[in-house]
């Protein structure tokens, strides 16, 4: 089976714009809930209705993928999850190192989707010597020394941070200089990566500012008046994106994780 180091997604080749790219996984998501349910076929109106789009948006993302469905019957379930899998590179092996096993990353190191959509988390790894050895989620801690003999080891192009603010930096440039070009983000900083290194950020607090100022907003217009104190950074976080679960993603930018805030599967 190949790694994740031997293959790169064809996407940005193919001109599928990233917005697109951003709405494959809520699609993939549905499809395989119908696929489990062993819906054979599925229309565009209630595919786009449980992925959260509108249909012609769906039907003109998945021109891109050369897939039209036919007309009086819709889309093949069955092909239609395994050609999205195949664009987003989730018929092969991806394995991953997490860095940061504190809460968040014990947390995160449990959680049971990686595998089923293609994820085999490789390693974790943390500077803190007490947690080396212990396992989490049936994986020994290794120590943060061992970083760039791990990637190596284990071809790992994808590395999930999850450790405090002040120390994610120095781990995302070992990362890169180890080989991984791609960075999952889950600590409160913005990251500056060199050209050809993607990341994407995830920032729980963000998502919760947003939905204040959309209560807060809310709330006013409810009260029927103006709403003072509303949150200017939920505010300038918010894109038109944002409400289809559409997370930043770069390359080639400095500091390129600072836009949106990437949402992790159901």
């Amino acid at each position: 089976m190949a790694t994740g180091r031997t293959h790169r997604p064809a996407t940005r080749s193919r001109g599928i714009p990233e917005a697109t790219v951003a709405r494959l996984p809520l699609y993939l998501r549905a499809l395989t809930a119908l696929s489990e349910r062993s819906v054979p076929t599925v229309s565009s109106e209630e595919l786009a209705a449980a992925a959260g789009v509108n249909s012609a948006k769906l039907r003109k993302d998945f021109s891109y993928l050369g897939s039209y469905g036919t007309r009086g019957v819709g889309y093949d379930v069955e092909y239609l999850v395994y050609q999205i899998s195949r664009e987003l590179g989730l018929t092969q092996d991806w394995p991953i190192v997490m860095v940061g096993i504190g809460n968040l990353g014990a947390a995160l190191a449990n959680y049971g989707g990686f595998a089923s959509r293609g994820f085999r988390v490789a390693a974790l790894i943390d500077a803190d010597k007490s947690l080396v050895g212990k396992p989490v989620a049936g994986i020994p801690v290794q120590h943060i020394d061992d970083l760039e003999k791990i990637v190596e080891d284990n071809g790992v192009s994808i590395g999930v941070i999850a450790t405090p603010a002040g120390a994610a930096q120095q781990v995302c440039d070992r990362l890169v200089a180890a080989g991984v070009t791609s960075i999952l983000n889950f600590a409160p900083t913005v990251l500056s990566v060199p050209e050809g290194v993607d990341v994407r950020k995830v920032d729980l607090s963000i998502e919760l500012q947003i939905l204040a100022f959309h209560e807060q907003r809310k709330a006013g217009e409810e009260g029927g008046g103006d709403v003072e104190g509303v949150l200017p950074a939920a505010a300038a976080v918010r894109s038109p994106g944002a409400a289809e679960g559409a997370g930043a993603t770069s390359s080639g930018r400095k500091g390129p994780d600072g836009d949106l805030p990437a949402v992790m599967p159901a």
